[in-house]
């Protein structure tokens, strides 16, 4: 259930509200979850949308004490600084990379460390380093019920777009390697509903990623040295031509990546070409 506003329970230590703002791109809208009762950590406050921000504090109140951001694009951080004015809680995430899609408002008053963990009394919270979507990616797990906050590092029921040049392929497939080896019982996407069989979610995710590359490899070597713009059409022929600007980016990346392994090379005009 992804009604705006409703809190709904999803373990003993976890409610959802959905943001108000569901679309091609977020789906039923950005999830923000709290955690515990007497001491409140909210994960990615969402949009600043001041009906969502009301909706949060009605829950949690002044009990709401950390509010943790998973990265700093629009639909996830931008309630943080407002919630905060509210309830006096510290914020948590990393500073956000300087350009165009990222929340250039947010400031973390706790800059977060790859492991490092947040306890209260019935929650401990482990920040776990997950760059690929964009560089300042952190998922959070919540060690009690082997739930991770996924963020947009995993999404139920669209895949991940890898915005260069923040964003980095070959790091999202390693993040989403190291995130298999945690403890994982189910999965707390920012966008669509719990998934409940995590490991075979991520193991999809990085058959996915490297089928897509293989796509990228095989139409390289049909036609020859082109443009990603010239590329995106076949290499995505299977999504919506109207998610194509969105694909050129994925698409980008998963060509950065082919040249870091010097597997493709790039010309002065930006034309993609294998190296035989």
């Amino acid at each position: 259930m992804f009604e705006p506003g409703l809190a709904v329970q999803l373990s003993p230590l976890v409610r959802r509200i959905t943001a108000p703002n569901p679309g091609p791109m977020t789906g039923p809208g950005t999830n923000t979850y709290l955690v515990g009762s007497d001491e409140i950590a909210v994960i990615d406050p969402g949009p600043a949308i001041d009906s969502h921000i009301d909706a949060i504090f009605e829950i949690g109140g002044s009990a709401i004490s950390r509010i943790f951001c998973t990265h700093t694009h629009s639909d996830h951080s931008p309630a943080a600084a407002r919630l905060a004015e509210l309830t006096g809680a510290e914020l948590i995430g990393a500073a956000p990379p300087n350009d165009r899609f990222n929340d250039q408002t947010f400031t973390p008053t706790v800059h977060v460390s790859d492991g490092q963990t947040f306890t209260e009394c019935d929650y401990t919270i482990r920040a776990v380093h997950t760059p690929g979507h964009v560089g300042n990616h952190y998922c959070f797990f919540l060690e009690e019920e082997g739930m991770v906050f996924a963020g947009d590092h995993v999404m139920n029921g669209s895949t991940v777009v890898i915005i260069p040049p923040s964003g980095d392929m070959k790091h999202y497939i390693e993040s989403l390697q190291a995130l298999a080896q945690l403890p994982l019982q189910v999965i707390a996407p920012a966008h669509g509903d719990l998934i409940q069989a995590p490991l075979d979610e991520i193991n999809g995710l990085i058959a996915h990623r490297l089928k897509r590359e293989t796509k990228v490899i095989d139409t390289l070597e049909r036609i020859g040295a082109t443009t990603i713009s010239q590329m995106v059409s076949a290499v995505y022929d299977d999504v919506d031509p109207s998610l194509h600007t969105w694909a050129k980016l994925s698409l980008e990346a998963h060509l950065l990546k082919l040249e870091v392994e010097m597997r493709v090379s790039r010309s002065s005009d930006e034309r993609w070409a294998l190296i035989k």
